[in-house]
């Protein structure tokens, strides 16, 4: 029987790079297919901010952190919240990644050249019990170089192989159906699309001029999730979060379509848990967006004022960085789509953040002097460009001047002076107090006490009125789409699984459409710094299966 390839890849993001890169290196001949353009290589990863969860890396043990792999499993099982019995696989991903993410994960990315930045960052802090969710330590490490730099080894590594011989990149190859062969699924056909000189992350041509059939001993898809397409996500909206957003921004390109799952499906794949997915809800418009809806998230500190639409403040624990679906659910059952940060120029120069490479030139260029001179900045240059011209944010001197501004900017006059004073000015007289009943000061107190969040992510507390702090600033907050936490079920050699439990032969998938694992490993919600650590290990793990099951 002919072979094109011993095993054929599906999708070039971090995923399929990992993958492709794993097979080379072990001799095996590799097709990797992509519907994008050359261009767009490296899929998401490449517009994000690097994130990587560890657990007690040096980097932690240098900040005081102590950590170790039973309290991160603690940890994630608590998130997770696992309980249905499609979970199963799932859960022992989960087992199996927090063990990666312990051990073996950070030395083997250094020892390929990636390199982190040495502040561990505090994402999902949760703020319930022991057993609930979230991060009981810092765990969100960055990447040097951030999404880019964490694309590049890979993709290194890849072209090298194409150098050698073994690996093939056929771009502009969209994949319509998997069939099998005496069994085993073994065919890949599709369609050839127009060549496109589209700039990465814009949308790229759908012209069809001609057809394609690929046949390999092995398929790994590799594909993603469904971001971009907001009638797949809305189609799939769990019935806990009530009624999908009407408005959403887009934290993905269009092309993120979920469109492989389907094709999966279709050749006998059980895809499960299609309900659980990750959006998140401090994202604002672009001003400068390369994408269709384009949304860039806050990645924030804990001091700003979180309003909902009407100007009353939400409820504990939901203070900002804190709880991000639990958020979502309590925004749904409002009425509304959207909330308001309210803050001041000395919170939003110390505390925001934006997320994706893009939005952070001095991390992802690697500039030492670029990362001193931004914590030098009274407000750093990304977040100054949207204070000026986000179609989000309002700065003014005075309180009134600035509800009038939220209001235009909703064209809706949902928010008045009183209610929004009477929240602001009862906060600021916590502060002042070394004695406090407001749990969100507490946390600010208890934030101040990690020396990565005094440095660069966490203002001194001080009252959002003070005159000397201004001026004020209001940022409106829309949902942001971004992951499907669902995806193929797949064992622990990331076969994918059938509807009855048992390995479709010759099919195995990784990264985010196989919810980076098992079919869902993060359960309901995530810890962050996990989607592109379940890319990589996900994606490692069907290469080494895949690569002993080939002849």
């Amino acid at each position: 029987m002919t072979y094109d390839a011993d095993v054929i890849v599906i999708g070039a993001g971090l995923a399929g790079l990992v993958a492709t890169a794993e097979l080379v290196d072990r001799g095996r001949k590799v097709i990797l297919l992509d519907q994008e353009p050359e261009q767009s290589i490296g899929g998401q990863a490449h517009w994000s901010f690097g994130g990587l969860f560890f657990v007690d890396s040096p980097e932690q043990r240098r900040m005081r952190i102590k950590d170790s792999r039973e309290l991160a499993l603690q940890d994630w099982l608590g998130t997770a919240g696992f309980d249905r019995e499609e979970d199963a696989w799932p859960r022992r991903w989960a087992e199996a990644y927090v063990d990666f993410a312990a051990g073996e994960k950070r030395p083997w990315l250094y020892a390929r050249g990636v390199r982190f930045f040495p502040v561990v960052g505090w994402a999902e802090r949760g703020g319930y019990d022991a057993n609930g969710h979230g991060n009981s330590v810092p765990r969100f490490h960055i990447t040097w170089g951030t999404g880019p730099g964490l694309v590049e080894p890979f993709e290194r590594r890849v072209r090298a192989g194409v150098a050698r011989g073994l690996a093939g990149l056929r771009f502009r190859h969209r994949v319509t159906g998997l069939s099998r062969t005496a069994g085993a699924l073994d065919t890949v056909t599709g369609e050839i699309l127009a060549p496109s000189d589209a700039v990465r992350g814009t949308a790229s041509s759908r012209e069809v001029t001609g057809a394609f059939t690929l046949r390999a001993q092995a398929v790994i898809v590799t594909s993603g999730g469904i971001g971009g397409n907001h009638d797949l996500v809305r189609a799939q909206w769990p019935a806990r979060l009530g009624t999908p957003p009407q408005r959403m921004l887009s934290g993905v390109p269009a092309h993120v379509d979920g469109l492989m799952l389907g094709i999966a499906e279709e050749a006998g794949a059980s895809h499960i848990n299609k309900d659980r997915m990750w959006h998140y809800t401090e994202g604002i418009e672009n001003w400068d967006p390369i994408w269709a809806r384009h949304g860039i998230r806050i990645l924030p500190g804990p001091s700003s004022l979180w309003l909902d639409a009407t100007g009353r403040r939400l409820p504990v624990p939901l203070f900002p960085g804190f709880d991000t679906l639990g958020t979502l659910d309590h925004i749904m059952q409002t009425g509304h789509d959207h909330t308001w940060f309210v803050l001041n120029q000395r919170i939003i120069g110390k505390e925001f953040g934006l997320s994706g490479s893009e939005q952070n030139p001095d991390l992802t260029g690697k500039s030492v002097r670029g990362v001193i001179d931004r914590a030098r900045q009274a407000v750093p240059g990304p977040v100054k460009a949207f204070m000026e011209q986000g179609a989000d944010f309002v700065v003014e001197r005075d309180l009134a001047a600035l509800v009038r501004g939220m209001n235009a900017v909703t064209k809706e006059d949902l928010l008045d002076e009183e209610t929004v004073r009477r929240e602001i000015v009862a906060r600021d007289r916590e502060i002042a107090n070394p004695f406090t009943k407001d749990l969100q000061v507490t946390a600010i107190h208890g934030a101040r006490r990690y020396l990565g969040d005094r440095l660069i992510r966490t203002a001194v507390p001080h009252r959002i009125l003070d005159p000397g702090a201004g001026p004020l600033v209001a940022v409106r907050l829309s949902i942001l789409t971004r992951k499907s936490l669902g995806g193929l079920e797949t064992d622990l050699s990331s076969r994918v699984l059938t509807a009855a439990g048992e390995p479709l032969p010759g099919l195995y998938a990784a990264g985010e459409a196989a919810g980076f694992g098992g079919g869902g490993v993060h359960g309901y919600r995530a810890l962050e710094g996990t989607f592109l650590g379940g890319c990589i290990f996900s994606a490692r793990t069907a290469a080494r299966a895949a690569a002993g099951a080939v002849g």
